[in-house]
């Protein structure tokens, strides 16, 4: 991962903040924004740079595929953990129950 030689300053003054977008149109590309967008402060300065080159076709279909694949594995995970837990207190209220 490339690091910045130089650290940008937002228009407020203060060093830019560097994040990666997970949007659509531009998956897991870094940019420079301002540290206060977003955090709720009246006025951000709205601040904003790319850092990475723009993805080429090839690369964004196949980001956002595995992606997708990710975001599969982990609701599957997510229902796996659900019905594990459903299971252990179906178990203990029958073990704890009185017959």
């Amino acid at each position: 991962m490339d690091m910045p030689q130089v650290i940008l300053v937002c228009y407020c003054g203060n060093p830019a903040k560097l994040n990666t977008s997970w949007s659509n149109d531009n998956p897991s590309k870094r940019f420079f924004g301002c540290k206060k967008f977003g955090s709720g402060f009246r006025k951000p300065c709205r601040f904003f740079s790319w850092f990475d080159p723009t993805l080429t076709p090839r690369l964004r279909v196949v980001l956002l595929g595995l992606l997708k694949k990710v975001k599969t594995l982990e609701d599957a995970r997510k229902r796996e953990r659900r019905t594990w837990f459903l299971v252990l207190v179906i178990v203990i209220v029958l073990l704890f129950s009185k017959p």
